[in-house]
């Protein structure tokens, strides 16, 4: 649900009402399980004031969850990942590396524990994110969720005609995520996204793990804000203000090829 409801607040909209899809191998699955789920579900609908109006259900060969949500924004108000322009600052609202933990955890290569700090921000709502984007006044907006942090931003950089510096060490990175990557423990959408990132420049230094944890496929990622260099401190104010899991500057936007993105170690 709170994935679901991160393409709203991405927008700068408020949600309205939501519609679950679900699929169930009801033979396979016990649906006390299926129980928790619409329950959990419904608190975070009900933290983010959306209605829940119904939704469709079929049986499914594995478990199967998501929901369609609707909202409201004034058009003067609205966010979108097409306004961003050279000279723009990179803030990223939650840490990165959702898909290699969950994986890690389905490969019994993780503790339950060692997802804690993962399902704290996954179930993190950017519902604040967005407010203060909009208090501050960003130049364009995306979230990072399956495409990871270079796909979102890629979306981004074609829809605003510039290119990108990222500053790998300033990733905000979860416990765990990076060991684990560099053991080879990576989802398939993650390896897909990798290959897919073929108009990116690697830095020498960065290893495998490493660009694997740039194009990692999240969950409920935060929210990807370009902001212009005036309004760059007080936007972390206002995002820091609202508690958002992390407030941090990766990078920023550059005149360039429309979708190029650079990863170096630092910024010059």
């Amino acid at each position: 649900m709170a994935n679901a409801l991160s393409d709203i607040y991405a927008m700068g909209a408020t949600p309205l009402f939501g519609l679950n899809l679900l699929g169930w191998p009801r033979d396979r699955a016990p649906l006390e399980m299926l129980g928790e789920v619409l329950r959990g579900a419904a608190e975070v609908a009900e933290r983010a004031r959306c209605l829940v109006l119904g939704g469709h259900s079929i049986d499914a060969v594995e478990p199967i969850f998501g929901m369609a949500v609707i909202g409201e924004v004034h058009p003067d108000r609205m966010l979108t990942n097409a306004g961003a322009c050279a000279g723009d600052i990179l803030v990223l609202t939650k840490p990165l590396g959702t898909g290699i933990l969950a994986t890690a955890l389905k490969r019994d290569a993780l503790l339950e524990t060692g997802m804690a700090d993962a399902v704290r921000s996954m179930t993190t709502l950017n519902d604040g994110a967005a407010r203060a984007a909009l208090k501050v006044g960003v130049s364009a907006a995306t979230d990072v969720t399956g495409f990871g942090l270079i796909g979102h931003l890629t979306g981004m950089l074609e829809a605003s005609r510039v290119a990108a510096e990222i500053a790998f060490d300033a990733l905000p990175i979860l416990p765990h995520a990076r060991n684990l990557a560099s053991r080879g423990v990576v989802p398939g959408g993650t390896e897909r996204n990798y290959e897919a990132a073929d108009r990116v420049e690697w830095a020498a230094d960065l290893t495998q793990a490493d660009r694997y944890l740039c194009v990692d496929a999240q969950t409920s990622g935060g929210l990807l804000l370009a902001v212009p260099p005036e309004n760059e401190a007080a936007l972390l104010a206002a995002l820091r203000e609202e508690r958002t899991p992390v407030a941090a500057v990766i990078g920023r936007l550059t005149a360039g090829p429309p979708g190029h993105v650079r990863v170096v170690r630092q910024l010059g």
